[in-house]
């Protein structure tokens, strides 16, 4: 039909027409961002599933980053768990040197003391002052703090991060119970003296531990003890007379499966007959546990990492030592300490929950070298005469092994936990950021084929709308004509 009114050819040109050009212009808006989805109505299932990508890549990106912040986190509080290390290194030296009593003069060691007393100073003024940002690193507001309520059951309490296997979220009341008491190594030697001044039986030299002494014939079993006690640095052994077992009794200092007693008498002084020996003898380590703010038991043997049977270590570290009247099995659920849980919590994950915690002690001098000597610490040693030199070597070597430890700890949460984190997130972010780029970004090849074929359909359209146009014209001239 052919009419003036309606122009249907050209309202079909222009409705063609029209779709054409907001493809073409689609298409070029894709082109121009690089994106396939510029608005919701390009895609709106793909733009859902995008925008959850986009948000967890976000996350990820964060996370990475805060994994590596806690990483310099790390790194300075080793840095300074170093130069504490360095301090004690020192130390050990100048104890070293304090205890050699019969060379050096007691200006020498007035000056080794005074130099071991400025370390402590220092190890205090780096655990008081490191810090990260604002955070303070190693004085126990990072981590776990330790402290003694009951000094009567234990000397020292030293709990780190991780009890039981897991992190410490919460502290609370330590409470011990005692399974196993320490004992002492312990004999009765076979020779025999009807009095504690009775002489001995033969004369001669005999050995304890390694350490030879020598009896006349006009020694006793007095004189004997005498001599033993007298010696009882060097072989850690002391010695009384048993009036009611007629013979002297050897005991060892220390406590524990360590704790060793060897005798060697060829000449039968203290033991019966000649050519015997005895030993080697030892001591039992103590077993306890500890629970903390009512929670889980968890068990503590003595004996281990080179201490005696009354510093007791968990499995992961943590240890106490017990007192003499500590060491008895009727201590039972006693509350001898307190936990306090400072803030090193660090968000690595992009997820709520995915967090990891670290706890950094308390490193004072005070806090250092607990374990070792009852009631000594880095901050109570001095040099200043042989026994007190020797106490400080044992608490300066006692504090090296903490730190040490705690060193390893943190090295291996950075390696194993932060380090690993931002490699495994740095995978994932790669292939999610894939993922997402499948749905979100424009193929150029694809859509550049697309965009000249809508070219062309623009072209034709408009060509066709012309001639659509034209068709009133031809009426026009039949009307004419007409």
């Amino acid at each position: 039909m052919i009419s003036i009114n309606t122009n249907i050819a050209a309202m079909g040109a222009v409705y063609n027409l029209q779709n054409s050009d907001m493809a073409l212009t689609n298409s070029i808006q894709r082109l121009s961002t690089g994106l396939r989805i510029n608005t919701a109505a390009d895609d709106p299932s793909g733009l859902i599933i995008s925008q959850k990508f986009q948000a967890q890549l976000t996350g990820i990106a964060a996370a990475i980053n805060n994994s590596q912040d806690a990483i310099n986190y790390m790194k300075t509080a080793d840095g300074a768990l170093g130069q504490i290390g360095a301090l004690l290194q020192t130390a050990v030296g100048l104890s070293v040197d304090a205890s050699n009593t019969g060379v050096i003069s007691p200006d020498q060691a007035l000056a080794d003391n005074t130099q071991l007393q400025q370390i402590a100073a220092s190890i205090t003024n780096i655990a008081n002052t490191t810090q990260f940002g604002t955070k303070f690193l190693l004085n126990g507001t990072s981590g776990v703090s330790s402290a003694i309520t009951n000094g009567a059951d234990i000397s020292s309490l030293d709990i780190g991060g991780t009890f039981n296997g897991v992190a410490l979220a919460t502290g609370g009341a330590v409470n011990l119970t005692v399974t196993t008491a320490a004992t002492q190594a312990i004999t009765t030697l076979t020779g025999t003296f009807a009095t504690a001044g009775s002489p001995v039986a033969h004369a001669g030299s005999f050995t304890i531990n390694g350490t030879t002494f020598t009896a006349t014939a006009a020694d006793t079993a007095s004189t004997i003890v005498n001599k033993i006690n007298q010696a009882s640095a060097q072989t850690g052994v002391s010695a009384v007379y048993s009036g009611a077992a007629t013979a002297i009794v050897l005991t060892s200092a220390e406590y524990g499966s360590a704790s060793t007693i060897n005798v060697a008498d060829a000449n039968g002084v203290v033991l019966s007959g000649t050519g015997g020996s005895v030993g080697p003898i030892h001591g039992t380590d103590a077993v306890a546990t500890l629970n903390i703010a009512g929670g889980a038991a968890v068990t503590f043997t003595g004996g281990l990492n080179g201490n005696d049977g009354l510093t007791l270590t968990d499995a992961n570290g943590n240890t106490f030592r017990l007192t003499s009247a500590g060491n008895s099995t009727a201590i039972t659920n006693a509350t001898v300490g307190q936990i306090t849980v400072g803030s090193a919590q660090f968000q690595i994950g992009a997820n709520a929950g995915q967090t990891a915690q670290f706890s950094l002690g308390n490193f004072a001098a005070s806090q250092l070298g607990t374990g070792a000597v009852a009631g000594q610490n880095l901050s109570t040693i001095n040099v200043l005469s042989t026994g007190a030199a020797n106490t400080a070597l044992a608490v300066i070597q006692n504090a090296i092994s903490q730190v040490a430890t705690d060193r390893g700890q943190l090295g291996a949460f950075q390696q194993d936990i932060l380090q690993s984190n931002v490699s495994v997130l740095g995978v994932a972010q790669t292939n999610l950021t894939a993922t997402n780029s499948q749905i979100t970004d424009v193929n150029i090849a694809s859509e550049m084929t697309n965009f000249t074929k809508l070219q062309v359909l623009e072209q034709a359209g408009m060509s066709v709308l012309a001639q659509a146009n034209s068709q009133g014209q031809a009426i026009l001239n039949l009307i004419k004509n007409g």
